[in-house]
């Protein structure tokens, strides 16, 4: 449903990326666009905003008046805006709906959307899923990967959509809150696991928001769900639309490991393709051989032959950031995996290396999720620790308490960085487990500054 947008009031929460798209593109189609961001002008974002006055969009800062908000028509949301904000129980007694950048893009476009949304792994599944579908179609990554959908839409100077077969658009639980009528064409779960409990107001109210991609009065086209997350696999079971599992060989449709290969098969012929030899494919560890398992369902629903799939795989590389392979420096395997802002991540990382001696590299922002896991799994598989960061003491105190000693305090990130080279394991991972901001923009800078260290040390 592509609405008339002219001389409609837009309010735009947030100068966001997914903000920024959405206004420039509900501009272009004759909207009043009014930004209203709650922090400062800062000195990198006043260019920008001199190019959005300029195009009549009009903005505020260290606000949210009640002048911008007055009359609008509808609310673009950046994810990031909890619900039970301020500024979201002020749109709420005024009456004006909000609305995801996502859910907006989906609205305005004809083209079919392959969504994927989970805790961890849905960036890679993401990636590799659209350069599958790259093989025999025209398909481009978007959302939650740092990529607006918005920005993708039809050129309305020209009237010219973008020669698009699909959208293939990571998706957060915090896009899915405010996104009702979002209905993908292929919808994918990847896994759940506790995160962003704070955001949501509970753990329960988390897992509703990833379930929502699946409501029945917006039931996608096909799901895809992971039959080796207990919690998951139970939803899926019990969903009432197509579907389609990973991990698991099961008498449906599924994607699954045997005799070291990746298999597919639909029923209701069930034949047994073998996609791809386990050996052929970059990506390391169990966790990856899911991703991939996910993306092959989806390549295989789109309708990519098996030769092609089998032939991306083998050419598909990790994601900048998520377990990526630096460099062997000074004897040492360097991997790069600062996307791991959670305990479960950096589990699942972790799990990658067996058989190998490996130091950790972990602490940031806490998010004071619970630790009994990550703890356990560094006692099976970690050499020593290296604890940085605002997280540092708790995470120390945590490891000590479930029983492992072989713990370095460093002073900096840097420093961090000095004392796993000088410990004796083949493999240096930074797999943080906690979220950034303590000391860097995100985890892209975070993980940016890391290799350029480690790399000055060849």
């Amino acid at each position: 449903m592509i609405r008339k947008w002219f001389d409609k009031k837009v309010l735009i929460l947030g100068l966001s990326k997914s903000g920024v798209a959405a206004a420039r593109y509900l501009n272009n189609r004759g909207a009043q666009c009014f930004i209203t961001e709650k922090k400062p002008l800062a000195d990198k974002d006043k260019q920008l905003v001199e190019e959005l006055n300029n195009q009549g969009i009009k903005t505020e800062f260290e606000q949210h008046s009640d002048e911008f908000m007055d009359d609008a028509y509808i609310a673009v949301t950046s994810p990031g805006i909890p619900p039970n904000s301020e500024i979201m129980q002020k749109l709420k007694e005024k009456n004006i709906s909000v609305i995801s950048e996502v859910e907006l893009a989906y609205l305005e476009t004809q083209i079919p959307f392959v969504a994927i949304t989970g805790t961890n792994g849905k960036t890679t599944t993401t990636e590799l899923t659209n350069f599958i579908l790259n093989k025999e179609f025209k398909a481009e990554k978007c959302g939650n990967i740092g990529i607006p959908p918005c920005s993708l839409l039809k050129d309305p100077t020209t009237g010219a959509e973008k020669e698009t077969d699909f959208f293939v658009c990571e998706v957060s639980s915090f896009q899915l809150t405010y996104s009702p009528r979002f209905r993908p064409q292929i919808a994918v779960w990847m896994n759940f696991t506790p995160d962003h409990i704070d955001w949501h107001g509970g753990l329960e109210n988390y897992f509703k928001a990833k379930a929502s991609l699946f409501a029945p009065e917006k039931m996608p086209g096909f799901a895809v769900f992971n039959a080796e997350d207990e919690k998951v696999f139970e939803f899926g079971k019990n969903y009432g639309g197509e579907k389609f599992f990973f991990g698991k060989e099961l008498d449906t449709n599924c994607a699954y490991i045997k005799d070291n290969a990746i298999f597919f098969k639909r029923s209701p012929k069930n034949i047994e393709e073998r996609i791809i030899d386990l050996k052929d494919i970059q990506l390391v560890g169990n966790h990856n051989y899911q991703n991939v398992m996910a993306s092959v369902i989806c390549a295989k629903i789109a309708g990519v032959s098996t030769e092609k799939i089998n032939e991306a795989i083998k050419e598909f590389k990790a994601p900048e950031h998520r377990c990526e392979f630096v460099d062997n420096i000074r004897g040492k395997d360097i991997y790069n995996d600062s996307k791991a802002t959670n305990p479960e991540a950096a589990i699942v990382a972790l799990k990658s290396f067996d058989g190998r001696t490996v130091t950790l590299i972990a602490g940031g922002t806490d998010k004071m999720t619970d630790l009994t896991e990550f703890c356990e799994t560094v006692k099976r598989y970690v050499n020593t620790v290296v604890l940085l960061g605002a997280a540092k003491e708790r995470f120390e105190q945590e490891l000590r308490k479930n029983g492992y000693e072989n713990i370095i305090i460093a002073d900096s990130f840097t420093d961090g960085v000095d004392k796993a080279f000088e410990t004796d394991s083949e493999v240096v991972l930074l797999s943080p487990a906690c979220s950034s901001y303590d000391m860097f923009s995100g985890y892209e800078e975070r993980g940016r500054v890391f290799k350029d260290y480690a790399l000055s040390k060849k």
